[in-house]
């Protein structure tokens, strides 16, 4: 496991600190203080805080997709790929039951606070976004191909549906502080997929 450098410390403290509060509220001091480095080091790495956004989303959105990959398209631990899809999707009810109130993922809950006043962020976003639909598409085509799914499938728009009904899921369990929204929605999409596959 390779040591962390400075900058990922400052990014990964950020991240930490701004899904408890907001990309605004958290001032520079504390993302600093967080990772004990003098203020000029956080200039050497970034221009601004809107550049240091763009880095921080970028960072988080490529680190997300790394652990999507490693869990959804682990083909050698589960060769089902709907039984490695089912239990993904029901990972985030585990979290939102321990952790009520709490967003699961920093870009649903930054998405609607940076995406009007941040270009760049905006389009990590996307990237991003787009790079966990089309896990959610390779995921589907497995079980196409498995057999396991009908060859007529619109896999890129499954893929879509499973990606926002799972964010609109979770910020509705923010808001409510209950996990019953993304329950619901996991066992929405686990009954759809299931109604879809070859008998």
């Amino acid at each position: 496991m390779k040591e962390q450098t400075t900058k990922e410390r400052i990014l990964e403290a950020a991240e930490e600190l701004m899904l408890e509060r907001s990309f605004h509220s958290v001032g520079l001091k504390q993302i600093l203080d967080a990772v004990k480095v003098p203020k000029g080091s956080f200039y050497y790495y970034f221009e601004s805080k809107e550049q240091f956004g763009v880095e921080m989303m970028k960072h988080y959105m490529d680190q997300a997709s790394v652990h999507k990959r490693s869990f959804l398209l682990n083909r050698e631990k589960e060769p089902d790929p709907l039984k490695r899809l089912f239990t993904y999707l029901e990972g985030s009810i585990a979290f939102m039951d321990k952790h009520p109130g709490k967003f699961p993922c920093l870009a649903i809950k930054l998405a609607s606070e940076v995406s009007d006043i941040s270009a760049g962020m905006r389009e990590e976003l996307v990237k991003g976004f787009q790079d966990w639909i089309n896990i959610y598409r390779e995921v589907l085509n497995d079980a196409v191909k498995a057999g396991l799914l009908p060859e007529d499938l619109d896999i890129d728009t499954e893929a879509e549906l499973i990606q926002d009904h799972w964010a609109g899921a979770a910020q509705r369990a923010v808001i409510f502080q209950t996990s019953e929204p993304v329950r619901h929605t996991v066992e929405y999409i686990k009954n759809r997929i299931e109604n879809m596959e070859v008998r």
